[in-house]
């Protein structure tokens, strides 16, 4: 690496990560590796450096090493710095992601060189992938509701729970089966995956068979190996010939009764884990009252009454995770939630619409999702080409919510609430009355409650100074009937 001194080497070595210089080649031949190293990969620097006992390239994840060898190549032809996410393997084998930030530079014999920073940042990738997780079962949850919602066809319904199943689960068949009170048996009503459906219709008694066990005991019923399982002579489905090798059972009960069993089978010896068991249980539950309600409609209501309470748990876990990676917003999503319903309710907004506020308000910055942890997370002043990227919130805000349509009311805040009453804000430049009200409502909050609290670069404003500086941008910043409405609290 350039010269430095033993003092600011010993320095680099106390940074958590790998600060390296290493040839522009194939392998990534380290020249110069910090002792980080050692925690990210763990490997010695001796035995990375001049790829001693390994090179550095091959620890990255073979599907991504091209990927960042072609993106290296650019920059250093281009004289930018680069920016790039991928995996490595650890001398443990384990698979992290991180971070690589770096640029060229003219080493000895004027031969190009590569300096940069590596970070982990598995813990974030691992959040992330969990948030766009519960995305995809948030919107599973929606399309089985909406089909509950679309009209009495038992049929349709079930078709659209079996399609989340397959989809959502990645499991190889999955069966429900309907309790019919009359003859106090259950029958296969629906399947998926199978190779013959001459099973279908067929009968089974409470306690028979592995759903009829499954609806007996009331509880989800797991058989890691069929193989080696004496199945019940009652069980009509031809487990051998479907090469089954797991099962799991899960009684669909609606008001303390059993409506029915749902079945999932595996071809290879795999468990589902903890996450997805809980929601081919949450799948199940909405099965239970799908079946329980003949017409589907006569009891709709207390449905989407339950399912808008797993949502907003679900919003309330996504805001969560945002002030778990910025701390220093930690409390700022509820505390402008209660105010912005106070003001909307002065300015006479009822009902339904102050649902959408509150869910707005709850997920104003989900779009910081999408920034950097380089810029969202950096304690001093942006510079410019920073600011730029940080105001893409709002449009990542409105990209990543804009497909579920029971989030569709409430995009007005995420995606508006930095316009300005003048036509000086962002992302688009709205003016006046263009500008949603609950974003125009939720502007004078927020501001509010970012003055009056601290922040890592300065103190809590007093309250009279905030209120000033309020009043002072009535009309230019806010909408002035807001600003009235604020000060009559």
């Amino acid at each position: 690496m350039r010269e430095i001194s033993p003092r600011f080497n010993t320095l680099l070595d106390q940074i958590p990560g790998l600060v390296y210089q290493c040839h522009n080649d194939w392998n990534h031949t380290l020249v110069f590796a910090s002792k980080g190293c050692h925690t990210l990969t763990g490997y010695q620097v001796e035995d990375l450096v001049m790829n001693h006992v390994t090179a550095y390239g091959d620890l990255i994840h073979p599907d991504d090493r091209e990927m960042v060898w072609i993106n290296l190549q650019n920059a250093s032809v281009q004289g930018k710095s680069y920016e790039l996410v991928y995996r490595i393997h650890t001398r443990s084998r384990l698979v992290k992601w991180v971070r690589d930030r770096g640029l060229t530079v003219v080493g000895e014999n004027n031969q190009p060189r590569l300096e940069g920073f590596i970070t982990d940042i598995t813990d974030w990738k691992m959040a992330e992938e969990q948030i766009q997780r519960q995305v995809r079962r948030f919107q599973a949850l929606r399309a089985i509701d909406s089909a509950i919602s679309a009209g009495p066809d038992l049929q349709f319904t079930l078709g659209i729970l079996l399609e989340q199943i397959m989809s959502q689960l990645s499991v190889d068949a999955t069966a429900i089966l309907l309790y019919r009170p009359g003859t106090k048996t259950l029958e296969y009503e629906a399947s998926s995956g199978f190779r013959t459906d001459s099973f279908l219709h067929t009968n089974l008694h409470i306690g028979k068979g592995l759903a009829g066990k499954a609806a007996q005991m009331r509880r989800t019923i797991h058989i890691p190996n069929l193989t080696s399982t004496i199945v019940d002579a009652n069980q009509p489905l031809p487990i051998a010939a479907e090469e089954f090798k797991v099962y799991y059972g899960v009684p669909l009960v609606a008001k303390d009764q059993v409506k029915g069993v749902l079945e999932v089978f595996l071809r290879t010896e795999r468990l589902i884990d903890k996450e997805r068991l809980e929601f081919l249980e949450a799948l199940a539950g909405q099965a239970a009252i799908a079946i329980d309600n003949s017409t589907l409609f006569e009891q709709l209501q207390d449905s989407n009454t339950e399912l808008s309470i797993a949502y907003d748990a679900t919003l309330e876990g996504w805001a969560k995770a945002l002030e778990l990676r910025d701390r220093e917003t930690v409390g700022h999503a509820h505390r402008v939630i209660e105010m912005t319903l106070r003001v909307a309710d002065r300015i006479g907004i009822r009902g339904e619409p102050l649902q959408h506020i509150r869910r707005g308000a709850l997920l104003h910055d989900i779009g910081k999702m999408g920034i950097p942890d380089s810029i969202l997370l950096k304690p001093g002043p942006l510079t410019p080409d920073e600011w730029k990227i940080m105001r893409q919130h709002p449009v990542h805000a409105y990209e990543m919510l804009k497909t579920i349509d029971y989030l569709e009311p409430a995009l007005e805040i995420p995606y508006c609430h930095h316009e300005k009453w003048d036509g000086n804000g962002y992302p688009r430049g709205l003016k006046g009355t263009d500008i949603p009200l609950s974003a125009r409502i939720f502007a004078v909050v927020d501001v509010w409650d970012a003055l009056t609290s601290d922040r890592p670069y300065r103190f809590a404003w007093p309250e009279r100074k905030a209120l000033e500086y309020i009043q002072v941008e009535s009309g230019r910043h806010f909408d002035p009937q807001v600003v009235n409405a604020f000060f009559s609290r």
